[in-house]
């Protein structure tokens, strides 16, 4: 009898390899019927998982790396520390080890992919924050080794990827602020170098234009990701002779020092300034107000993530795979103001709300 793996139980049920792999792994989102009859197959088959022993027949390391962009996310930032313990309780939950390595002043960050490579340490990688022509990622591709990315690009290459609409979540923001009568909105952008910034950007200005409301170039500023730089930005626009009613960011952390330049200029969030953010980092709900924002599931993507990372090493899919995800607008207290003195009729009619673009994204 030929051994039993995910693909021969696959075959036997008519399930996917995923979904064989979930139910296998205990996840609960597989329902009880489905992982009963996997469980049974698995069974019959004599299907029986040997992490050591698969390890030691394809020298695995048993380990995935992730290496932190240079510039980028750091540990006290909420949003990796989320995205983090989501690929942590994944690879717990396979018998993976992950190896997270920063690189330093003297060694480049694509020469520790190339120690990743060329050292066996790790079976593969998961990469965050996807770049514009990513010089990681052609890498990886040329080098044929496994990963998995957060986010997509712009080579005309196919790999493995998870990646949240940001276009259709920043234009859901936009169409909420011109639905509360704001007309003055500045938006702080991410480095345009990240890819996830050019999308966010194209969402704001498509729902500025679908409304009909122009856009003023002043209100328009790159920033990065901190929380710092948010407030330096956002004292700059609201200090100009005649400023923004509302500032929607690029991520939350931006957003947070945008409310704190508000206090610091004797203004009240959500009600003289509204802000709107991007992620829904754990701390968005109990800031005072609470942060509007677009949410996307940060913890569920680094889980799903690795996932489909250990099942590109083993075979089990092509790198191809590629999941786009719908995000939703979470309305809080930072913007819950209408402006009155903007009347709604300068909005033309008929056109798509912010409504629309949740329920069509989900």
């Amino acid at each position: 009898m030929a051994k039993a793996t995910l693909k021969t139980i696959a075959r036997a049920t008519g399930y996917s390899i995923t979904t064989v792999s979930r139910a296998l792994g205990g996840f609960d989102d597989v329902n009880e019927e489905t992982r009963r009859a996997i469980l049974d197959e698995a069974y019959r088959q004599g299907y029986e998982p040997n992490l050591q022993a698969r390890a030691l027949q394809k020298r695995r390391s048993q380990t995935i790396g992730l290496v932190l962009p240079t510039g980028g996310p750091s540990f006290p930032d909420p949003f990796f520390a989320e995205f983090l313990a989501g690929i942590g309780s994944e690879t717990a939950r396979s018998g993976f080890d992950l190896l997270v390595s920063t690189p330093s002043a003297e060694i480049s960050e694509i020469d520790v992919y190339r120690r990743f490579v060329a050292g066996g340490r790790v079976d593969g990688v998961i990469l965050m924050r996807s770049r514009v022509d990513d010089v990681r990622i052609r890498f990886l591709l040329e080098r044929h080794f496994p990963f998995a990315v957060f986010g997509r690009t712009d080579l005309n290459e196919s790999y493995a990827y998870i990646d949240v609409d940001g276009r259709a979540g920043q234009a859901a923001m936009t169409l909420h602020l011109i639905e509360l009568g704001h007309r003055r909105i500045a938006y702080m952008t991410p480095p345009s170098t990240l890819m996830f910034a050019r999308f966010r950007l194209q969402g704001f200005y498509e729902a500025m234009a679908q409304k009909g409301v122009p856009v003023d170039e002043r209100l328009v500023v790159e920033c990065d990701l901190s929380e710092n730089a948010g407030k330096h930005r956002a004292l700059q626009l609201l200090k100009l002779d005649n400023p923004p009613t509302a500032i929607m960011t690029g991520n939350d952390l931006m957003a947070i020092g945008v409310m704190n330049a508000v206090r610091e200029m004797g203004m009240r969030v959500g009600r003289d300034i509204a802000v709107g953010g991007f992620d829904d980092i754990p701390a968005a709900e109990h800031l005072n107000p609470g942060l509007t924002t677009v949410r996307q599931p940060i913890f569920h993507i680094g889980q799903q993530l690795t996932l489909r990372l250990l099942q590109v090493i083993e075979g089990e899919i092509s790198g191809e795979q590629s999941t786009l995800l719908a995000p939703e607008l979470i309305l809080r207290g930072s913007s819950n103001h209408r402006q009155h003195d903007r009347p709604e009729q300068e909005v033309g009619t008929h056109l798509e709300t912010s409504t629309d673009i949740r329920k069509a994204n989900k």
